[in-house]
């Protein structure tokens, strides 16, 4: 009985042009940046790319990657509720 949950691999063959020179495969269609990314390459599924994604972020990027994210985040909760009209009162004692 076969998995229906897994997806079925393609079939691959190693065919070669006759009068190509060049290195590599001419029929692989790739970006211009995937040798650069990390995640460009990396397997199926959601737990694989979010592992990945934590890597590059443990590893890779500026310094101030965490705390430019960090204020995005913060304006954009501050935003939703200036829009909700979320009264802030509520914390404060008198």
């Amino acid at each position: 009985m076969r998995n229906f949950l897994k997806l079925r691999k393609n079939r691959t063959y190693n065919y070669s042009p006759r009068y190509y020179k060049g290195e590599g495969s001419p029929y692989k269609m790739e970006h211009k940046l995937d040798k650069y990314r990390s995640t460009a390459h990396t397997q199926r599924g959601l737990k694989n790319k979010i592992t990945s994604a934590m890597d590059d972020l443990k590893t890779e990027g500026d310094r101030n990657l965490k705390l430019r994210f960090l204020i995005i985040v913060v304006v954009l909760i501050a935003l939703f509720l200036y829009i909700i009209d979320f009264d802030l009162s509520i914390f404060l004692t008198s």
